[in-house]
């Protein structure tokens, strides 16, 4: 049993002033308890927040970022950007994507990332060809992710059709290719080559509707439900104008509403993106109990879209945030984002404050977490009794926080500077990052510089 003490810490019930945490030999909080001395517990040495969790990534895209902002047609969008992450995943083996993944996590991190939702739908060679181990990949994320030490839901996806009708796969997708049956002995495999953790998971993640059918997506999650009636299901949904009106033309209602029509969306479910829904299509996801992944800094990127985050809320919506393409991998990013598109669409201001919880950025950082840890299927996401002792600490030596307290302090360390205010991070009990420096990372980062000169001098894009 280690203890330890805060002069302030982020609770599930709010903000509270001497803080002691007991954290057991399972990585657990065996008690929290505020309004205590010191005594003999171990000082943080600055405010502590629960950790994040990003319910989306793909992290072979972190090598990408910043190569497909090149104009490339006066009407680049989605499909465009889509072209070329097709043409750079050509290069990728499973020690590649080893490397790019370990810098992404150890980077996730020493952002406040304490878990990561990983959306894998990398499984063949990049010839179409499957490996002789059908999970090699996915063994791939896992190993970067034990390595690095992040907490990992791994989420092999089914990837069966280019589009709607059951269309056949198109050429840069052959890597992707899968049934439910491949996935569900990924599964296996991966069960078998992993001994069970608290910090590795698996559910599925049928890549969208225009890439599964139905028949398929429910011989999925009767497979999975034989294995763990409780794992999590992730889905892109509703991310294009064009994927919308194509689901129109195919089955005569919106992506979201089919879904909810025809599938039991519940608790499990991480409906992902849903930048195109109606106000009633969101009402009626609020009321699922299923999470919303949203990915706003990617979302801006790709032109996606503006998710109507107000309503949802209003509705009790329960959201999460995720890095998906990592052109950030910073939460305070994400919930930034977040927070300001919705301001710019409405013309108001404090979107996500309430009279009753006033505060922007404690809303938002509280109601993410929470979200991510249903959305990852993780007991975390609060510092509390008996959920995972994820915890970040904030430095508050940092200009951007300093004399900020409680409430003050957390709307400054997500809207005031640039500045990495992270000092400490622990997942399951133990400390990955100290002092902002994880204890790996500058060999993760010559492996990485060494893939990615590989990657970026191969072939021209």
């Amino acid at each position: 049993m280690n203890t330890y003490f805060s002069h302030e810490a982020l609770l599930a019930e709010g903000w509270a002033r001497d803080v002691l945490m007991e954290v057991g030999d399972d990585g657990n909080f065996a008690s929290v308890k505020s309004g205590k001395p010191q005594g003999n517990a171990q000082l943080l040495g600055g405010p502590a927040i629960p950790g994040m969790a990003s319910a989306h990534t793909h992290a072979f895209q972190r090598a990408m970022a910043g190569l497909a902002e090149r104009m490339g047609s006066p009407e680049d969008s989605f499909w465009t950007w889509r072209e070329v992450m097709y043409s750079f995943v050509k290069r990728l083996g499973p020690e590649e994507s080893l490397a790019i993944a370990e810098q992404l996590y150890v980077e996730m991190l020493k952002n406040g990332y304490t878990a990561v939702a990983e959306f894998h739908y990398l499984h063949h060679t990049p010839d179409g060809k499957p490996y002789a181990r059908r999970s090699e990949m996915a063994q791939a994320m896992v190993r970067a992710a034990q390595s690095a030490g992040i907490a990992i839901t791994l989420l092999p996806s089914l990837y069966a059709y280019a589009n709607f009708g059951e269309a056949p796969l198109e050429a840069g997708q052959k890597r992707f290719a899968s049934t439910p049956d491949l996935i569900l002995a990924m599964i296996r495999e991966l069960l078998a080559a992993f001994p069970a953790s608290q910090d590795f998971r698996l559910g599925v993640a049928p890549h969208s509707m225009r890439a599964t059918s139905p028949a398929m997506l429910r011989d999925l999650i009767k497979g999975l439900d034989t294995m763990d009636p409780t794992a999590p299901i992730h889905m892109h949904v509703a991310e294009q104008v064009k994927e919308v009106n194509d689901c129109l033309s195919w089955g005569d209602q919106r992506p979201v509403q089919w879904l909810l029509d025809n599938m039991q969306v519940n608790e499990r479910w991480c409906l992902v993106h849903c930048t195109h829904v109606s106000m009633t299509e969101a009402e009626h996801l609020a009321h699922s109990g299923a999470v919303t992944g949203l990915c706003p800094t990617t979302e801006g990127n790709l032109g996606d879209g503006i998710f109507p985050f107000l309503r949802y809320r209003e509705k009790g919506g329960r959201y999460a945030i995720g890095t998906d393409s990592n052109v950030s991998r910073s939460p305070v990013e994400e919930l930034r984002w977040l927070e300001y598109v919705q301001r710019l669409s409405l013309r108001r201001r404090n979107i996500s404050a309430t009279p009753s919880h006033p505060s922007v950025g404690t809303n938002l950082w509280c109601g993410a977490a929470t979200g991510g840890a249903q959305a990852l299927g993780r007991r975390m996401g609060a510092i509390a009794k008996g959920l995972r002792a994820d915890l970040v600490v904030l430095d508050d030596n940092c200009v951007d926080l300093a004399d900020r307290h409680a409430e003050s302090l957390m709307d400054a360390f997500v809207f005031n500077g640039s500045t990495n205010a992270v000092k400490h991070v622990m997942v399951g009990g133990k400390w990955v990052v100290r002092d902002r420096r994880h204890h790996n990372e500058e060999a993760v980062e010559t492996r990485f510089r060494q893939v990615q000169k590989q990657l970026l001098t191969a072939k021209p894009l």
